[in-house]
């Protein structure tokens, strides 16, 4: 389903950025609460909406990049990176500041600040379209099968809340917390409630909703929560035509005591590369 401008106006109602009134979400469309991070900037977000813990580390980037974006003055998204200090579970207020501007580029950072202190900062390059002719690089398509042909995979939402609100579909036979050998995971991604094309924002709620990599090659659950999450669109999107992403994610890189370093893909279904993704993860243990 789509999200009509007048039901996201009416969510949004008496709120302005820079404004005292907060916004509630739990059940809403993802459109609604991604178009309200330009009209507010104080957001409670109900645990429907939650990852490991807390706020959903993806939605919570979608949030901050949208408020970047609504500074940026028409600029094209080029690099967003944020660090996830801690879980975000109470009311938040975002905070944008313009940290620099030049002929080519702007830099922005955005925080979410929740009882006095940052939970959640980022930091984004927006810049105009250039005027190079460089030949494109982008990473082929892995050969798939379409999603209709592929089954669906429910990520338990006592585990994940937020898994509710996508459709997973595997690629091949690596799953979660199977034993595999290879740390390595490929699925076809779609939102639930919403059907628009892909943009930067709905792609970075996506590229966080597939499970960690490093979890195919373990035997049991255990929390393997987002320190730092980085995209880089790729030059498929400004043409994305699909809700879908195939999303290919791998840990490279996993030390002794838990530190994951996670590369992510994502096509759409045309074979156009979409974006470039890192995270830096790390095995949650219970002491």
């Amino acid at each position: 389903m789509t999200i009509e401008t007048k039901e996201l106006t009416a969510l949004v109602t008496g709120a302005s950025r820079g404004s005292a009134t907060s916004i509630s979400f739990d059940d809403q469309p993802i459109a609604a609460i991604l178009g309200a991070s330009v009209s507010s900037d104080r957001f409670t977000i109900g645990p429907a909406l939650w990852g490991f813990g807390g706020v959903h580390g993806g939605l919570a980037l979608a949030l901050l990049t949208a408020a970047m974006r609504d500074r940026a003055r028409g600029r094209i998204l080029r690099h967003v990176s944020a660090q996830f200090k801690r879980p975000l579970r109470d009311e938040l207020e975002i905070d944008v500041s313009e940290d620099g501007s030049g002929k080519t580029a702007s830099w922005l950072s955005a925080r979410a600040m929740a009882k006095g202190s940052a939970a959640v900062t980022a930091s984004a390059v927006f810049a105009a379209a250039g005027s190079a002719d460089a030949a494109p690089v982008s990473p082929p398509m892995p050969s798939v099968p379409p999603p209709a042909d592929c089954p669906v995979f429910t990520i338990p939402p006592e585990f994940v809340p937020f898994a509710r609100r996508t459709e997973v579909r595997p690629v091949g036979t690596a799953r979660p917390f199977i034993g595999a050998a290879e740390p390595e995971l490929t699925a076809w991604l779609r939102l639930v409630d919403d059907d628009l094309p892909l943009d930067e924002i709905r792609l970075m709620v996506l590229m966080d909703s597939l499970p960690p990599s490093y979890a195919a090659v373990l035997h049991a659950p255990v929390p393997i929560p987002t320190v730092m999450y980085s995209v880089t669109p790729g030059a498929g999107l400004a043409t994305a035509a699909s809700p879908w992403i195939l999303l290919r994610a791998r840990t490279g890189v996993a030390s002794r005591d838990g530190w994951l370093d996670e590369r992510l893909d994502a096509w759409g279904p045309d074979g156009q590369h979409l974006a470039a993704g890192e995270q830096l993860r790390i095995i949650a243990t219970r002491r």
